[in-house]
């Protein structure tokens, strides 16, 4: 059986987190030769090798089993110090992936729900629904905002609601691109804005009015915020959340291309099935949250 000493765990993450040895010997207040002795050790106990020399660092396939171990090893381990010390030790660093739209709607929301009394660190990481449990595959995050129902191994699955998103444009585009009412015709000539080319929302869209595969013209804009700005501005018709399109439909200067017509995205929350009180606690309040925001 492999076995991987706490010290030899720890300084595996630190590698992968500072991006080199001579960075992580840094942080470790070690040598970057007893660095590379430990990760030379690991891997001589593992069998292959688990960290590719590259800039910066990454893991191998091996490496990222090896990866999900240290830093569920260092939760573990933070959880362990908050209960000795409750008034001062720290509850964890928790590493999460979030999706664009939900950040910049409902998830912060979640976040404030959390005590802040500064002893728990979080990092989030912006991934497209659709791919974000690769990152939670690689053991990169404990955690995961996404579409996939399936639980990734070594993880649990819950329901967190459901995302819409309607097809809007301006007014001003309506007029330009649709001035006697919307066609299946003239949206294959309309420019569209897309999030990034991960983003299928539009295509879907394009796809299930018009029966064919889109080909008009396109801007990328990988911003919540400025891609509903772009769509404000009329440089093109995409999908936005309600959330972010329901005051500017009151208001007229939006307009839905097809009136009533949703794209609907379930959303789950995933996260590693290890006890930790930190992560509990995450959880609670990302249920909290996406049950008062999503449908």
């Amino acid at each position: 059986m492999i076995r991987f000493q706490s010290e030899q765990l720890r300084t595996f993450l630190t590698v992968l987190e500072s991006g080199t040895f001579d960075a992580a010997a840094h942080s470790l207040h070690v040598t970057a030769s007893a660095v590379s002795q430990r990760i030379k050790a690991m891997e001589q106990e593992a069998g292959q090798v688990l960290l590719l020399r590259s800039a910066p660092i990454s893991t191998t396939p091996a490496g990222a089993v090896v990866l999900k171990l240290a830093r569920q090893m260092r939760q573990l381990e933070d959880d362990a110090s908050a209960e000795l010390e409750p008034n001062t030790g720290t509850r964890g660093s928790l590493t999460i992936v979030v999706n664009a739209d939900s950040l910049a709607t409902w998830f912060m929301d979640a976040l404030a729900l959390l005590p802040k009394d500064g002893r728990l660190n979080l990092e989030l990481v912006r991934e497209d629904e659709q791919h974000s449990v690769n990152l939670l595959r690689s053991g990169a995050v404990m955690a995961a905002v996404t579409a996939t129902a399936t639980p990734v191994q070594g993880c649990s699955s819950t329901p967190l609601g459901t995302m819409n998103y309607r097809a809007i444009a301006s007014a001003s585009f309506m007029e330009q691109w649709f001035p006697k009412g919307f066609t299946a015709e003239q949206l294959t000539a309309a420019p569209v804005i897309q999030f990034d080319r991960s983003d299928t929302l539009q295509n879907n869209f394009f796809t299930q009015v018009t029966g064919q595969h889109r080909s008009s013209p396109q801007h990328f804009i990988p911003d919540t915020i400025q891609f509903a700005e772009a769509v404000k501005l009329g440089l093109g018709w995409g999908m936005m959340p309600e959330a972010h399109c329901r005051d500017g439909l009151c208001s007229g200067h939006l307009v839905e291309l097809l009136p009533g017509s949703l794209a609907r995205i379930p959303l789950f929350w995933q996260r590693w099935k290890i006890q930790s009180q930190a992560l509990d606690a995450l959880s609670a309040v990302v249920a909290q949250a996406a049950a008062k925001a999503l449908g």
